[in-house]
């Protein structure tokens, strides 16, 4: 890391939280003239939503762009040498920011395709391995919140297993928690029986 360490540490957490702010979800609304996904569907600005209210092209647009905010200030702090701690603290700036984002009075999403974007900058294997672990569950049981659910829940304990760092297994545990915080409507539901279904229209 350069000379001033201290200064581009505090630069690279910055920059992740303000590259987390981003909302695409928002964004690629109002370009293609969709209903804003705070205020349609279920009211949460991110893929899955964004799939219900303004169809198959604008949800990928928008998981692309969500999971590169996430990647991007990792590979940035990455590519500053930055310690495993600061890597660690960007990747959960940037998650923060899509939570609760700067430029969009803090209503922001779940995190979900920030946290594989953030994961992916972080230790790939952990964001394959919650790519892989949401797919099969989303095959499975079709209810994306649970297959958000499980596959944060199985990050952390293989980021443990597998020997990563104690930064990289706080962040993914702090982060983990802020996304099933994040989904406790969801959680709701689940254990109602009422959540909905990813190909429900």
């Amino acid at each position: 890391m350069p000379s001033n360490a201290v200064m581009w540490s505090i630069l690279s957490i910055a920059v992740g939280y303000l590259c987390g702010s981003i909302s695409t979800a928002i964004l690629v609304c109002r370009v293609i003239g969709a209903p804003d996904p705070r205020a349609a569907g279920s009211g949460n600005p991110g893929a899955t939503n964004v799939l219900r209210v303004a169809g198959k092209g604008a949800a990928a647009a928008t998981l692309i762009g969500d999971s590169l905010k996430g990647l991007l200030p990792v590979l940035l702090a990455r590519a500053l040498g930055a310690d495993s701690l600061i890597l660690g603290l960007t990747a959960g700036a940037a998650f923060l920011g899509h939570l609760y984002p700067v430029f969009f009075r803090f209503q922001g999403g779940k995190g979900v395709a920030t946290f594989i974007g953030v994961l992916l900058g972080l230790a790939w294997p952990l964001g394959l391995s919650f790519i892989a672990v949401w797919l099969l569950m989303a095959a499975i049981f079709r209810i994306s919140s649970l297959s958000a659910l499980t596959a944060a829940a199985v990050t952390p304990a293989l980021a443990w297993w597998w020997n990563y760092p104690l930064s990289c297994l706080f962040a993914t545990t702090a982060m983990s928690a802020l996304l099933y915080w994040r989904h406790r409507s969801n959680i709701r539901n689940l254990l109602a029986g009422t959540e909905d279904r990813i190909d429900r229209n």
